[in-house]
Protein backbone atom coordinates (compact mmCIF):
# COMPACT_ATOMS: atom_id res chain seq x y z
CA UNK A 1 0.00 0.00 0.00
CA UNK A 2 2.96 2.33 0.66
CA UNK A 3 6.31 3.07 -0.97
CA UNK A 4 9.20 4.47 1.07
CA UNK A 5 11.97 6.33 -0.77
CA UNK A 6 15.06 8.03 0.65
CA UNK A 7 17.06 10.83 -0.99
CA UNK A 8 20.67 11.56 -0.06
CA UNK A 9 20.48 15.32 -0.11
CA UNK A 10 18.39 17.77 -2.09
CA UNK A 11 20.43 17.06 -5.23
CA UNK A 12 19.34 13.40 -5.29
CA UNK A 13 16.17 13.63 -7.38
CA UNK A 14 15.83 9.91 -8.19
CA UNK A 15 16.10 8.48 -4.69
CA UNK A 16 16.42 4.91 -3.43
CA UNK A 17 13.34 2.73 -2.92
CA UNK A 18 13.58 0.92 0.43
CA UNK A 19 10.00 -0.36 0.82
CA UNK A 20 7.49 -1.71 -1.72
CA UNK A 21 3.94 -2.91 -1.01
CA UNK A 22 4.20 -5.77 -3.47
CA UNK A 23 4.69 -9.38 -2.35
CA UNK A 24 8.28 -10.66 -2.33
CA UNK A 25 9.59 -7.17 -2.99
CA UNK A 26 11.88 -5.05 -0.81
CA UNK A 27 10.61 -4.30 2.71
CA UNK A 28 11.31 -2.25 5.83
CA UNK A 29 9.32 -1.59 8.99
CA UNK A 30 7.97 1.89 9.71
CA UNK A 31 5.44 3.71 11.86
CA UNK A 32 4.15 7.19 11.00
CA UNK A 33 2.67 9.56 13.57
CA UNK A 34 0.85 12.39 11.79
CA UNK A 35 0.15 15.39 14.05
CA UNK A 36 -2.17 18.26 13.23
CA UNK A 37 -0.85 20.72 15.82
CA UNK A 38 2.82 19.79 15.86
CA UNK A 39 5.69 18.27 13.87
CA UNK A 40 4.80 14.84 12.48
CA UNK A 41 7.32 12.05 13.08
CA UNK A 42 8.20 8.58 11.90
CA UNK A 43 10.42 5.66 12.90
CA UNK A 44 12.11 3.43 10.34
CA UNK A 45 13.80 0.05 10.90
CA UNK A 46 16.06 -1.62 8.32
CA UNK A 47 18.29 -4.71 8.30
CA UNK A 48 21.52 -5.52 6.48
CA UNK A 49 19.65 -6.61 3.32
CA UNK A 50 18.10 -3.16 2.86
CA UNK A 51 19.53 -0.94 0.08
CA UNK A 52 19.50 1.86 2.69
CA UNK A 53 22.05 0.03 4.85
CA UNK A 54 25.11 2.21 5.39
CA UNK A 55 24.10 5.12 3.10
CA UNK A 56 21.78 7.16 5.35
CA UNK A 57 23.19 10.46 6.62
CA UNK A 58 21.32 11.89 9.62
CA UNK A 59 19.85 15.39 9.03
CA UNK A 60 20.83 15.23 5.34
CA UNK A 61 18.93 12.20 4.04
CA UNK A 62 15.34 13.00 3.09
CA UNK A 63 12.48 10.49 3.18
CA UNK A 64 9.05 10.27 1.57
CA UNK A 65 6.20 7.80 2.12
CA UNK A 66 3.50 7.61 -0.59
CA UNK A 67 0.16 5.80 -0.48
CA UNK A 68 0.08 4.14 -3.92
CA UNK A 69 -3.67 3.53 -3.68
CA UNK A 70 -4.54 7.22 -3.27
CA UNK A 71 -1.35 8.86 -4.56
CA UNK A 72 -1.13 10.95 -1.37
CA UNK A 73 2.14 11.69 0.40
CA UNK A 74 1.74 10.39 3.95
CA UNK A 75 5.13 11.62 5.17
CA UNK A 76 7.71 14.05 3.81
CA UNK A 77 10.72 15.00 5.90
CA UNK A 78 14.22 14.08 6.94
CA UNK A 79 16.01 11.34 8.88
CA UNK A 80 17.45 12.22 12.28
CA UNK A 81 19.38 10.04 14.72
CA UNK A 82 19.87 6.28 14.46
CA UNK A 83 19.85 3.47 17.02
CA UNK A 84 21.73 0.24 16.31
CA UNK A 85 20.27 -3.04 17.62
CA UNK A 86 21.12 -6.76 17.66
CA UNK A 87 18.72 -9.51 18.73
CA UNK A 88 19.40 -12.89 20.34
CA UNK A 89 19.66 -14.53 16.89
CA UNK A 90 22.58 -12.33 15.94
CA UNK A 91 20.53 -10.25 13.49
CA UNK A 92 21.52 -6.59 13.23
CA UNK A 93 19.05 -3.76 12.76
CA UNK A 94 19.20 0.01 12.60
CA UNK A 95 16.27 2.14 13.73
CA UNK A 96 16.02 5.77 12.57
CA UNK A 97 13.90 8.61 13.91
CA UNK A 98 12.44 10.96 11.30
CA UNK A 99 10.61 14.31 11.37
CA UNK A 100 8.47 16.18 8.85
CA UNK A 101 9.49 19.31 6.91
CA UNK A 102 7.73 21.51 9.45
CA UNK A 103 10.70 20.77 11.75
CA UNK A 104 12.85 23.02 9.53
CA UNK A 105 11.42 25.84 11.67
CA UNK A 106 13.61 24.47 14.49
CA UNK A 107 16.75 25.19 12.44
CA UNK A 108 16.49 28.95 12.95
CA UNK A 109 16.30 31.34 15.90
CA UNK A 110 14.46 34.62 16.15
CA UNK A 111 15.91 37.86 17.51
CA UNK A 112 14.62 40.12 20.26
CA UNK A 113 11.93 42.43 18.96
CA UNK A 114 8.92 44.37 20.21
CA UNK A 115 6.09 44.00 17.69
CA UNK A 116 3.15 46.40 17.76
CA UNK A 117 0.67 48.01 15.36
CA UNK A 118 0.96 44.90 13.19
CA UNK A 119 -1.72 42.49 11.95
CA UNK A 120 -1.60 38.78 12.68
CA UNK A 121 -0.68 38.10 9.05
CA UNK A 122 2.09 40.72 9.17
CA UNK A 123 3.57 39.30 12.38
CA UNK A 124 3.44 35.76 10.98
CA UNK A 125 5.27 36.91 7.84
CA UNK A 126 7.97 38.60 9.97
CA UNK A 127 8.71 35.34 11.80
CA UNK A 128 8.81 33.25 8.61
CA UNK A 129 11.02 35.75 6.78
CA UNK A 130 13.48 35.81 9.71
CA UNK A 131 13.61 32.01 9.48
CA UNK A 132 14.26 32.09 5.72
CA UNK A 133 17.24 34.40 6.23
CA UNK A 134 19.07 31.71 8.21
CA UNK A 135 18.49 28.40 6.37
CA UNK A 136 19.25 26.74 3.05
CA UNK A 137 16.78 27.30 0.17
CA UNK A 138 15.15 23.87 0.49
CA UNK A 139 14.27 24.65 4.13
CA UNK A 140 12.66 28.00 3.30
CA UNK A 141 8.91 28.62 3.15
CA UNK A 142 6.83 31.09 1.19
CA UNK A 143 4.14 32.78 3.29
CA UNK A 144 0.79 31.44 2.12
CA UNK A 145 -2.74 32.00 3.35
CA UNK A 146 -3.33 33.50 6.80
CA UNK A 147 -6.93 33.32 8.02
CA UNK A 148 -6.32 33.67 11.78
CA UNK A 149 -7.21 37.09 13.22
CA UNK A 150 -7.93 38.65 16.60
CA UNK A 151 -10.59 41.09 17.76
CA UNK A 152 -8.44 44.17 17.08
CA UNK A 153 -6.56 42.81 14.03
CA UNK A 154 -3.49 44.11 15.83
CA UNK A 155 -0.83 42.28 17.81
CA UNK A 156 1.48 43.49 20.53
CA UNK A 157 4.21 40.94 21.18
CA UNK A 158 7.69 40.51 22.61
CA UNK A 159 9.84 38.19 20.51
CA UNK A 160 12.80 36.47 22.16
CA UNK A 161 15.77 34.47 20.93
CA UNK A 162 14.18 31.02 20.85
CA UNK A 163 13.53 28.73 17.88
CA UNK A 164 11.14 30.00 15.22
CA UNK A 165 8.76 27.12 15.94
CA UNK A 166 8.63 28.06 19.63
CA UNK A 167 7.93 31.73 18.86
CA UNK A 168 5.12 30.76 16.46
CA UNK A 169 3.61 28.53 19.09
CA UNK A 170 3.93 30.88 22.07
CA UNK A 171 3.07 34.18 20.34
CA UNK A 172 0.40 33.00 17.91
CA UNK A 173 -0.95 29.46 18.19
CA UNK A 174 -1.24 29.28 22.01
CA UNK A 175 -3.13 32.57 22.24
CA UNK A 176 -5.01 32.74 18.93
CA UNK A 177 -5.32 29.10 17.92
CA UNK A 178 -4.98 28.00 14.32
CA UNK A 179 -2.94 25.46 12.39
CA UNK A 180 0.38 25.55 10.50
CA UNK A 181 -0.08 23.73 7.20
CA UNK A 182 2.53 22.99 4.52
CA UNK A 183 1.76 22.61 0.82
CA UNK A 184 4.04 22.01 -2.10
CA UNK A 185 3.46 24.09 -5.23
CA UNK A 186 5.36 24.36 -8.52
CA UNK A 187 7.22 27.46 -7.32
CA UNK A 188 8.18 26.12 -3.88
CA UNK A 189 6.96 25.13 -0.42
CA UNK A 190 4.24 27.30 1.16
CA UNK A 191 3.28 27.59 4.81
CA UNK A 192 -0.28 28.62 5.70
CA UNK A 193 -1.62 29.79 9.05
CA UNK A 194 -5.28 28.76 9.03
CA UNK A 195 -8.08 29.23 11.53
CA UNK A 196 -9.85 26.04 10.37
CA UNK A 197 -8.74 22.95 8.43
CA UNK A 198 -10.31 19.68 7.34
CA UNK A 199 -13.55 18.57 5.70
CA UNK A 200 -16.81 17.31 7.14
CA UNK A 201 -17.02 13.60 6.32
CA UNK A 202 -20.07 11.35 6.41
CA UNK A 203 -18.36 8.05 7.24
CA UNK A 204 -19.23 7.33 10.89
CA UNK A 205 -17.04 5.51 13.36
CA UNK A 206 -19.28 3.18 15.33
CA UNK A 207 -19.47 -0.13 17.17
CA UNK A 208 -20.02 -3.31 15.14
CA UNK A 209 -18.80 -1.48 12.04
CA UNK A 210 -15.31 0.04 11.99
CA UNK A 211 -14.61 0.81 15.66
CA UNK A 212 -12.17 -1.61 17.35
CA UNK A 213 -10.98 0.11 20.54
CA UNK A 214 -11.71 3.44 22.16
CA UNK A 215 -10.42 5.49 25.07
CA UNK A 216 -11.70 8.86 26.29
CA UNK A 217 -9.62 11.19 28.47
CA UNK A 218 -11.38 13.94 30.42
CA UNK A 219 -8.84 16.42 31.81
CA UNK A 220 -9.98 19.24 34.13
CA UNK A 221 -6.42 19.99 35.37
CA UNK A 222 -5.94 23.11 33.21
CA UNK A 223 -8.93 24.89 34.71
CA UNK A 224 -8.47 28.33 36.31
CA UNK A 225 -11.01 29.32 38.97
CA UNK A 226 -9.28 32.58 40.04
CA UNK A 227 -8.06 34.61 37.06
CA UNK A 228 -5.36 37.30 37.21
CA UNK A 229 -5.59 39.37 33.98
CA UNK A 230 -2.27 41.02 33.08
CA UNK A 231 -1.76 43.69 30.40
CA UNK A 232 1.28 45.29 28.77
CA UNK A 233 4.59 45.52 30.57
CA UNK A 234 5.02 48.77 32.46
CA UNK A 235 8.12 50.90 32.27
CA UNK A 236 10.97 49.35 34.23
CA UNK A 237 11.34 50.80 37.71
CA UNK A 238 14.64 52.18 38.88
CA UNK A 239 16.94 49.30 39.65
CA UNK A 240 14.93 46.90 37.45
CA UNK A 241 16.85 43.92 36.16
CA UNK A 242 15.26 43.34 32.77
CA UNK A 243 12.07 42.67 30.87
CA UNK A 244 11.34 39.37 32.63
CA UNK A 245 10.94 41.11 36.01
CA UNK A 246 9.06 44.15 34.72
CA UNK A 247 5.63 44.68 36.29
CA UNK A 248 2.50 44.47 34.16
CA UNK A 249 -0.76 46.37 34.03
CA UNK A 250 -3.38 44.90 36.41
CA UNK A 251 -7.09 45.48 37.17
CA UNK A 252 -6.67 46.62 40.80
CA UNK A 253 -7.65 50.23 40.08
CA UNK A 254 -11.00 49.22 38.55
CA UNK A 255 -11.73 46.07 40.60
CA UNK A 256 -12.07 47.22 44.25
CA UNK A 257 -8.33 47.01 44.88
CA UNK A 258 -7.82 43.34 43.99
CA UNK A 259 -6.00 42.08 40.91
CA UNK A 260 -8.00 38.90 40.31
CA UNK A 261 -11.50 37.73 39.38
CA UNK A 262 -13.08 34.75 41.15
CA UNK A 263 -15.35 32.26 39.36
CA UNK A 264 -17.61 30.94 42.18
CA UNK A 265 -19.33 28.14 40.23
CA UNK A 266 -15.98 26.66 39.17
CA UNK A 267 -14.52 27.08 42.66
CA UNK A 268 -17.46 25.13 44.07
CA UNK A 269 -16.70 22.27 41.67
CA UNK A 270 -12.87 22.31 41.69
CA UNK A 271 -11.70 24.60 44.53
CA UNK A 272 -9.49 27.70 44.18
CA UNK A 273 -6.96 27.36 41.33
CA UNK A 274 -5.16 30.60 40.46
CA UNK A 275 -3.76 31.37 37.03
CA UNK A 276 -2.78 34.42 35.00
CA UNK A 277 -3.88 35.44 31.51
CA UNK A 278 -1.57 37.83 29.66
CA UNK A 279 -2.69 40.41 27.09
CA UNK A 280 0.35 42.27 25.79
CA UNK A 281 -1.79 44.52 23.58
CA UNK A 282 -4.02 45.86 26.41
CA UNK A 283 -2.92 49.23 27.80
CA UNK A 284 -5.85 50.34 30.03
CA UNK A 285 -7.32 48.72 33.18
CA UNK A 286 -10.94 48.95 31.94
CA UNK A 287 -10.18 47.02 28.77
CA UNK A 288 -8.06 44.56 30.74
CA UNK A 289 -11.00 43.87 33.10
CA UNK A 290 -13.26 43.34 30.11
CA UNK A 291 -10.80 40.91 28.54
CA UNK A 292 -10.55 39.01 31.81
CA UNK A 293 -14.33 38.70 31.94
CA UNK A 294 -14.34 37.52 28.31
CA UNK A 295 -11.80 34.85 29.21
CA UNK A 296 -14.03 33.64 32.04
CA UNK A 297 -17.02 33.46 29.70
CA UNK A 298 -15.08 31.42 27.15
CA UNK A 299 -13.13 29.18 29.56
CA UNK A 300 -14.13 25.53 29.58
CA UNK A 301 -14.17 23.23 32.58
CA UNK A 302 -12.38 20.30 30.97
CA UNK A 303 -10.65 19.12 27.82
CA UNK A 304 -11.76 15.82 26.31
CA UNK A 305 -9.76 13.76 23.82
CA UNK A 306 -10.46 10.39 22.24
CA UNK A 307 -8.02 7.64 21.18
CA UNK A 308 -9.62 5.29 18.68
CA UNK A 309 -8.56 2.17 16.81
CA UNK A 310 -10.56 2.17 13.57
CA UNK A 311 -10.56 -0.13 10.56
CA UNK A 312 -9.95 1.35 7.10
CA UNK A 313 -13.04 -0.05 5.42
CA UNK A 314 -12.48 2.29 2.46
CA UNK A 315 -9.88 -0.24 1.27
CA UNK A 316 -12.64 -2.77 0.56
CA UNK A 317 -15.82 -0.67 0.39
CA UNK A 318 -16.00 2.56 -1.69
CA UNK A 319 -18.94 3.74 0.43
CA UNK A 320 -16.49 4.42 3.28
CA UNK A 321 -14.18 7.44 3.23
CA UNK A 322 -10.50 7.38 4.12
CA UNK A 323 -9.43 8.73 7.50
CA UNK A 324 -7.33 11.86 6.94
CA UNK A 325 -5.69 14.22 9.39
CA UNK A 326 -7.84 17.29 10.10
CA UNK A 327 -11.13 15.87 8.84
CA UNK A 328 -14.26 15.59 10.97
CA UNK A 329 -16.15 12.28 11.37
CA UNK A 330 -19.30 11.33 13.29
CA UNK A 331 -18.43 9.27 16.38
CA UNK A 332 -21.10 6.95 17.79
CA UNK A 333 -20.49 5.12 21.08
CA UNK A 334 -23.67 4.69 23.16
CA UNK A 335 -21.92 3.53 26.36
CA UNK A 336 -19.82 6.73 26.53
CA UNK A 337 -22.82 8.77 25.46
CA UNK A 338 -20.98 10.00 22.35
CA UNK A 339 -22.85 10.99 19.20
CA UNK A 340 -21.10 13.98 17.64
CA UNK A 341 -18.61 15.11 15.01
CA UNK A 342 -14.97 15.28 16.07
CA UNK A 343 -11.75 16.23 14.29
CA UNK A 344 -8.83 13.86 13.72
CA UNK A 345 -5.79 15.60 15.24
CA UNK A 346 -3.45 12.59 15.21
CA UNK A 347 -3.19 9.56 12.93
CA UNK A 348 -0.80 6.64 13.31
CA UNK A 349 0.10 4.42 10.35
CA UNK A 350 1.91 1.10 10.81
CA UNK A 351 3.49 -0.78 7.90
CA UNK A 352 2.66 -4.13 9.50
CA UNK A 353 -1.02 -3.20 10.00
CA UNK A 354 -2.05 -0.97 7.08
CA UNK A 355 -5.75 -1.81 7.31
CA UNK A 356 -6.10 -0.35 10.80
CA UNK A 357 -5.42 3.24 11.84
CA UNK A 358 -4.93 4.59 15.34
CA UNK A 359 -6.74 7.93 15.54
CA UNK A 360 -6.80 10.69 18.14
CA UNK A 361 -9.80 12.97 17.97
CA UNK A 362 -9.11 16.43 19.11
CA UNK A 363 -9.76 18.09 22.24
CA UNK A 364 -13.35 18.99 22.81
CA UNK A 365 -13.82 21.74 25.36
CA UNK A 366 -16.53 21.08 27.96
CA UNK A 367 -18.37 23.81 29.83
CA UNK A 368 -18.97 23.29 33.54
CA UNK A 369 -22.53 22.18 32.82
CA UNK A 370 -21.39 19.72 30.14
CA UNK A 371 -18.67 18.41 32.46
CA UNK A 372 -21.21 17.79 35.23
CA UNK A 373 -23.66 16.18 32.78
CA UNK A 374 -20.90 13.84 31.57
CA UNK A 375 -20.07 12.87 35.15
CA UNK A 376 -23.74 12.32 35.99
CA UNK A 377 -24.23 10.21 32.88
CA UNK A 378 -21.26 8.04 33.78
CA UNK A 379 -22.56 7.63 37.33
CA UNK A 380 -25.98 6.69 35.97
CA UNK A 381 -24.44 4.10 33.63
CA UNK A 382 -22.56 2.56 36.57
CA UNK A 383 -25.79 2.45 38.58
CA UNK A 384 -27.60 0.78 35.67
CA UNK A 385 -24.83 -1.79 35.38
CA UNK A 386 -25.03 -2.47 39.09
CA UNK A 387 -28.80 -2.95 38.83
CA UNK A 388 -28.35 -5.28 35.88
CA UNK A 389 -25.73 -7.31 37.76
CA UNK A 390 -28.04 -7.46 40.80
CA UNK A 391 -30.91 -8.59 38.59
CA UNK A 392 -28.78 -11.30 37.00
CA UNK A 393 -27.62 -12.44 40.44
CA UNK A 394 -31.21 -12.68 41.62
CA UNK A 395 -32.10 -14.69 38.51
CA UNK A 396 -29.21 -17.07 39.16
CA UNK A 397 -30.23 -17.41 42.81
CA UNK A 398 -33.80 -18.18 41.76
CA UNK A 399 -32.57 -20.82 39.33
CA UNK A 400 -30.32 -22.29 42.00
CA UNK A 401 -33.27 -22.38 44.39
CA UNK A 402 -35.28 -24.18 41.72
CA UNK A 403 -32.49 -26.74 41.33
CA UNK A 404 -32.37 -27.16 45.10
CA UNK A 405 -36.13 -27.69 45.21
CA UNK A 406 -35.97 -30.30 42.47
CA UNK A 407 -33.13 -32.04 44.29
CA UNK A 408 -35.10 -32.00 47.54
CA UNK A 409 -38.14 -33.44 45.80
CA UNK A 410 -35.99 -36.19 44.30
CA UNK A 411 -34.58 -36.93 47.75
CA UNK A 412 -38.10 -37.10 49.15
CA UNK A 413 -39.15 -39.53 46.43
CA UNK A 414 -36.02 -41.60 47.10
CA UNK A 415 -36.89 -41.81 50.77
CA UNK A 416 -40.44 -42.85 49.97
CA UNK A 417 -39.12 -45.53 47.62
CA UNK A 418 -36.77 -46.80 50.33
CA UNK A 419 -39.67 -46.96 52.76
CA UNK A 420 -41.75 -48.91 50.25
CA UNK A 421 -38.80 -51.21 49.53
CA UNK A 422 -38.42 -51.95 53.21
CA UNK A 423 -42.10 -52.82 53.47
CA UNK A 424 -41.90 -55.02 50.43
CA UNK A 425 -38.83 -56.82 51.80
CA UNK A 426 -40.70 -57.58 55.00
CA UNK A 427 -43.69 -58.81 53.02
CA UNK A 428 -41.45 -61.00 50.91
CA UNK A 429 -43.17 -60.09 47.63
CA UNK A 430 -40.58 -60.66 44.86
CA UNK A 431 -42.62 -59.03 42.12
CA UNK A 432 -43.03 -55.78 44.04
CA UNK A 433 -39.33 -55.83 44.97
CA UNK A 434 -38.29 -55.94 41.33
CA UNK A 435 -40.67 -53.11 40.50
CA UNK A 436 -39.35 -50.96 43.34
CA UNK A 437 -35.75 -51.62 42.28
CA UNK A 438 -36.54 -50.43 38.77
CA UNK A 439 -38.21 -47.33 40.16
CA UNK A 440 -35.22 -46.67 42.43
CA UNK A 441 -32.83 -46.92 39.46
CA UNK A 442 -35.00 -44.51 37.50
CA UNK A 443 -34.88 -42.02 40.39
CA UNK A 444 -31.08 -42.29 40.58
CA UNK A 445 -30.86 -41.69 36.84
CA UNK A 446 -33.13 -38.67 37.22
CA UNK A 447 -30.94 -37.30 40.05
CA UNK A 448 -27.77 -37.70 37.95
CA UNK A 449 -29.44 -36.04 34.98
CA UNK A 450 -30.69 -33.06 37.00
CA UNK A 451 -27.30 -32.51 38.66
CA UNK A 452 -25.54 -32.55 35.27
CA UNK A 453 -27.80 -29.99 33.63
CA UNK A 454 -26.34 -26.48 33.30
CA UNK A 455 -28.25 -23.21 33.27
CA UNK A 456 -29.80 -22.54 29.89
CA UNK A 457 -28.78 -19.69 27.56
CA UNK A 458 -30.49 -18.30 24.48
CA UNK A 459 -28.30 -20.58 22.34
CA UNK A 460 -27.83 -23.72 24.50
CA UNK A 461 -30.37 -25.90 26.35
CA UNK A 462 -30.03 -26.40 30.11
CA UNK A 463 -32.58 -26.62 32.92
CA UNK A 464 -34.91 -25.30 30.26
CA UNK A 465 -34.71 -25.21 26.48
CA UNK A 466 -32.86 -22.37 24.74
CA UNK A 467 -36.20 -21.43 23.17
CA UNK A 468 -37.82 -21.09 26.61
CA UNK A 469 -34.79 -19.16 27.90
CA UNK A 470 -35.21 -16.69 25.00
CA UNK A 471 -38.89 -16.36 25.89
CA UNK A 472 -38.03 -15.82 29.57
CA UNK A 473 -35.57 -13.01 28.70
CA UNK A 474 -38.18 -11.28 26.58
CA UNK A 475 -41.17 -12.18 28.71
CA UNK A 476 -42.95 -8.89 28.15
CA UNK A 477 -43.05 -9.55 24.39
CA UNK A 478 -45.28 -12.68 24.72
CA UNK A 479 -49.02 -13.01 25.30
CA UNK A 480 -50.82 -15.79 27.17
CA UNK A 481 -51.03 -19.04 25.17
CA UNK A 482 -54.20 -20.91 24.26
CA UNK A 483 -54.64 -24.42 22.91
CA UNK A 484 -54.81 -22.86 19.41
CA UNK A 485 -52.29 -19.98 19.60
CA UNK A 486 -48.72 -20.04 21.04
CA UNK A 487 -47.65 -17.40 23.55
CA UNK A 488 -45.61 -17.80 26.72
CA UNK A 489 -45.68 -21.51 25.87
CA UNK A 490 -46.54 -23.57 22.81
CA UNK A 491 -50.10 -24.72 22.08
CA UNK A 492 -48.99 -28.30 22.87
CA UNK A 493 -47.65 -27.26 26.30
CA UNK A 494 -50.82 -25.26 26.95
CA UNK A 495 -52.92 -28.38 26.27
CA UNK A 496 -50.69 -30.36 28.66
CA UNK A 497 -51.08 -27.66 31.31
CA UNK A 498 -54.85 -27.80 31.01
CA UNK A 499 -54.64 -31.57 31.41
CA UNK A 500 -52.48 -31.13 34.55
CA UNK A 501 -55.15 -28.80 35.93
CA UNK A 502 -57.72 -31.56 35.49
CA UNK A 503 -55.41 -34.09 37.10
CA UNK A 504 -54.85 -31.79 40.08
CA UNK A 505 -58.53 -32.13 40.90
CA UNK A 506 -58.13 -35.89 41.37
CA UNK A 507 -57.63 -37.29 44.89
CA UNK A 508 -54.06 -38.60 44.48
CA UNK A 509 -54.10 -40.70 47.70
CA UNK A 510 -57.21 -42.49 46.54
CA UNK A 511 -55.71 -42.95 43.08
CA UNK A 512 -52.46 -44.34 44.52
CA UNK A 513 -54.39 -46.84 46.67
CA UNK A 514 -56.40 -48.02 43.71
CA UNK A 515 -53.33 -48.31 41.46
CA UNK A 516 -51.44 -50.26 44.17
CA UNK A 517 -54.39 -52.57 44.64
CA UNK A 518 -54.63 -53.16 40.89
CA UNK A 519 -50.91 -53.82 40.62
CA UNK A 520 -50.84 -56.21 43.59
CA UNK A 521 -53.92 -57.96 42.36
CA UNK A 522 -52.49 -58.46 38.86
CA UNK A 523 -49.10 -59.66 40.10
CA UNK A 524 -50.23 -62.19 42.81
CA UNK A 525 -51.61 -65.67 42.19
CA UNK A 526 -54.93 -65.57 44.05
CA UNK A 527 -55.06 -69.38 44.48
CA UNK A 528 -51.62 -69.31 46.14
CA UNK A 529 -52.70 -66.41 48.36
CA UNK A 530 -55.83 -68.31 49.51
CA UNK A 531 -53.70 -71.40 50.21
CA UNK A 532 -51.29 -69.37 52.36
CA UNK A 533 -54.15 -67.82 54.26
CA UNK A 534 -55.59 -71.30 54.93
CA UNK A 535 -52.20 -72.54 56.11
CA UNK A 536 -51.85 -69.59 58.48
CA UNK A 537 -55.33 -70.17 59.89
CA UNK A 538 -54.55 -73.88 60.40
CA UNK A 539 -51.37 -73.10 62.28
Amino acid sequence: MYTVTIYNGIEDTEGTLIHSPYVDDIKCVFNINQLLRSVSNMDLTINMQSPAWGIIKPLKTLIKVVNIRTGKREFDGRILKKTEEMNSNGMHYVKYACESKLAYLNDSNQRYNVVQDTTVAGFFAQLINKHNEQVEPYKQFKVGNVTVTNSTNNVYRYVGYSKTMNELKENLIDSLGGYLMLREEADGNYIDYLAEVGDQKNTPIRLRSNLKDMRRDIDPTQIITRVIPLGKRLEATEGGTGSVSQPRLTIESVNSGIDYIDIPELQEEFGIITGEVIYDDVTTPDILLLRGQQFIASQKAARVSYDIQAINLDMIDPNFEEFELGNYHPIEQPFFGIDERLQIIEKKIASNNPQSDSLTFGEKQLTLTQYQVQANRQTKRVENLELEVTSQSETLNNLQNSVNQVTQEVNNVTQEVNDVKGTVDEADLPALTDAVDSLNQAVENLTTTVEGINLATQTEDGLMSSEDKTKLDGLENYSNATETESGLMSTTDKAKLNLITVLNSVDLDDLRSKLALIYVTQSIDLDQLEQRVSNLEGS
